[in-house]
């Protein structure tokens, strides 16, 4: 249980560490890049991947797809908690696991049963809800976390690809994904530094490298907490994503003071009941 909690801590981690960010004006594509680096770095360290495993037959039409689409997201994330706070960015993250099931369904041909069936229902009212504009926003960019559920749901099928490849261990993929996506940060980066005069800033970098240690910590306690509870999986499942939603809740509201109201409250309730009957069904 001690792997799931620290997992959680570092996923809401992550989220804090972009909204503070937000008020040193520092930029979101530097501490994207950085985060990639330390990842990497600690991906080597902890799991020491087997790179000898790769040829032309590993599938690379999945893990580059994959790579890009990684740091793309995170932009996304970044720019959704800066404009609709952690709260709201924190739900649509969670919620893109309906995604993962119509996923299931189309790619996998997962059967539905009714708990799966009514957790869909549920979880599409939640969306609207959660992303409802409270009075005292003037800034309502619902586009960012509706971009965040889509983009981690294609992540989160992208994964369960990878997952059923034989021959390829995941800390091989892993660390393969973080390379790609380095590479991807570097090219924007080199965009902005070249082209739009943009000037590396030491702020950015102490948030990315703080954001690649947390971000690998959710990865590493993630692995370690299905490790720990390898005949309950739907254990990790239920306690991560709920877990993010109402520490991540509490913490936008409390700490960060970020305005809801009833019907952001409302669809954060219905969110955590579909996510309660998605893992009940499986």
């Amino acid at each position: 249980m001690l792997f799931l909690i620290l997992s959680v801590i570092c996923s809401v981690t992550v989220g804090v560490i972009f909204k503070i960010s937000r008020r040193y004006q520092a930029s979101a594509t530097q501490i994207v890049a950085c985060n990639y680096v330390f990842a990497l770095a600690l991906c080597y360290l902890f799991f020491s991947p087997d790179l000898t495993v790769l040829d032309t037959s590993s599938p690379w039409g999945i893990l580059i797809p994959l790579g890009i689409l990684l740091p793309v997201v995170f932009l996304f994330l970044a720019t959704s908690i800066k404009y609709m706070g952690i709260v709201k960015t924190d739900a649509a993250q969670r919620l893109s696991l309906i995604i993962s099931v119509l996923g299931a369904w189309f790619f996998f041909a997962e059967q539905f049963n009714t708990l799966k069936l009514t957790a869909l229902l549920l979880a599409f009212p939640a969306i609207l809800l959660i992303l409802n504009k409270p009075t005292e926003n003037k800034e309502n960019k619902w586009i960012y976390p509706a971009l965040v559920l889509i983009g981690f749901g294609v992540i989160d099928i992208l994964f369960k690809q990878i997952a059923l490849i034989s021959g390829l261990p995941f800390t091989t993929s892993l660390f393969v994904l973080f390379t790609i996506s380095l590479i991807i940060m570097i090219l924007f980066n080199s965009y902005e530094l070249l082209l739009k005069k943009v000037k590396m800033d030491y702020k950015s970098m102490i948030f990315g490298g703080l954001v690649g240690v947390f971000n690998f910590g959710n990865i590493l306690f993630y692995l370690k907490a299905h490790q720990a509870f390898a005949k309950n999986p739907s254990t990790v499942f239920a306690g991560m994503n709920m877990g993010v939603i109402v520490i991540g809740s509490l913490v936008g509201i409390y700490i960060f003071k970020e305005k809801v109201n009833k019907y952001n409250v409302i669809g954060l309730c219905l969110a955590l009941v579909a996510i309660v009957f998605i893992v009940a069904s499986q």
